[in-house]
């Protein structure tokens, strides 16, 4: 029997104990263990594990080495998780992912960077308009037109000034094999960086106050993913060598800036890519996120190796067939470029599969494989998202289970009423 539910407040969420013991090291024991813990809360379930939470905390703070860390909302998106990350040392500040999210997150927290560039004209006329949100909100640039629609709005001198961060495209040229990367921002070379970077620094009205380089080709892809041998020896080869030319890169384009302004922050990395962003010089924060709840997507590295922290359960519903378990729900389809490491993995029983001509469906998904025979009508699965934040667009809650007891239910955005993306 499992003790009564409380909701908990934002902030109310205490990470700040390492895990004493990691019981997802067992997975025929973990598993059912969060089965019991939920038994009374309706499907699909979202849990929280509060020791693996706890264990991928303080993993990153180890692997940052005592560079700070800005919590990437957009892999989270659960106030009671940034909240209670916020409040442990090593932790500092927020990468949102549009404005609206970042003058709301704003209300609580002074040190919002938006991490795109924005021309959401009713968020950006709230930010002229308020000091406040405005001393607390960092706009991306890569582009001097996003300056010209902030003052078509509100030109300088009838608003507070605008704080910007320049994002500086961090992607690998490489000789051979062309653009590796993420397609972000169209400042590559150290000129053209600069060349902004001066222009935002002679214009009235705005602040250059950071730098951001993300380098999605480190952080965003692993080098040791299952069945994917070729593609684990290229990254083996290109990531180093993406590295080192980008440290030379980036500190270039860090010293012209210093030349222009007192710059707050320069932010590279993700979770994949922590110990080599820190190790550059020029770096002075890393955003991380995907790393405290550790979809499926970041098993596939060599260097960590994350707690399943955050997994949802389905029921069982129909039997089709002797060897076939259905479940409702379980179509989320992560981001990115097609494929099966995008699906939904299950993670408990062990031994079962997707059907390759139905895969993850929007309404049911059915399951075989060894042990899909034992399963029965009301029994539950247990997957992972191949993303971290994208499960919270689809529930209003995540339940943390601690010892085997669901200790608090943490709203989502969606619990909240808020769709931002």
């Amino acid at each position: 029997m499992t003790s009564p539910t409380r909701t908990a407040d934002h902030g109310t969420l205490d990470l700040s104990v390492p895990a004493g013991h990691e019981p997802w090291r067992n997975p025929s024991a973990y598993w059912p263990n969060l089965s019991r813990a939920v038994a009374h809360l309706s499907a699909p379930v979202a849990v929280l594990g509060l020791e693996a939470l706890r264990w991928n905390t303080h993993d990153l703070l180890r692997r940052a080495g005592g560079t700070p860390l800005r919590v990437a909302s957009k892999s989270l998106r659960v106030r009671g998780v940034i909240n209670a990350l916020l409040a442990l040392p090593g932790f500092h500040g927020i990468l949102a992912f549009t404005l609206a999210e970042a003058l709301w997150l704003a209300e609580r927290c002074d040190d919002v960077v938006v991490g795109y560039p924005s021309t959401d004209r009713a968020a950006l006329a709230r930010l002229l308009a308020d000091h406040r949100l405005a001393a607390r909100v960092t706009l991306m640039i890569d582009d001097e037109a996003q300056l010209d629609l902030i003052d078509s709005l509100t030109p300088a001198g009838r608003r507070p000034e605008v704080r910007v961060c320049l994002d500086a495209d961090a992607s690998w040229r490489s000789p051979l094999l062309g653009f590796i990367g993420t397609r972000r921002s169209p400042l590559h070379a150290p000129a053209d960086a600069v060349a902004l970077g001066r222009a935002v620094a002679s214009r009235p009205g705005f602040t250059l106050v950071g730098l951001m380089m993300y380098e999605g080709q480190i952080a965003g892809v692993g080098d040791a993913a299952p069945r994917a041998a070729a593609m684990n020896a290229l990254m083996r080869r290109v990531q180093p060598r993406s590295i080192a030319e980008l440290r030379q890169r980036r500190g270039t384009i860090v010293r012209g800036l210093r030349e222009l302004a007192d710059l707050e922050f320069v932010n590279g990395g993700g979770t994949g890519s922590v110990e080599s962003t820190a190790a550059d010089p020029s770096v002075t924060e890393i955003t991380a996120g995907s790393g405290i709840f550790a979809g499926h997507l970041f098993d596939s590295y060599r260097a960590f190796s994350p707690a399943p922290a955050a997994a949802v359960a389905l029921d069982v519903v129909r039997r089709p067939a002797p060897a076939i378990a259905t479940v409702l729900g379980g179509g989320w389809i992560a981001s990115g470029p097609p494929g099966a490491n995008r699906v939904p993995q299950v993670a408990w029983p062990r031994g079962l599969k997707l059907l390759p001509r139905e895969g993850a469906g929007e309404v049911q998904t059915p399951l075989a494989g060894r042990s899909a025979a034992g399963l029965a009508v009301g029994d539950r699965v247990w997957f992972r998202h191949a993303k971290s934040g994208e499960p919270a667009e689809r529930v209003n809650s995540f339940a943390v289970v601690d010892g085997g007891t669901v200790t608090a239910m943490l709203p989502t955005y969606r619990g909240e009423g808020k769709a931002f993306l």
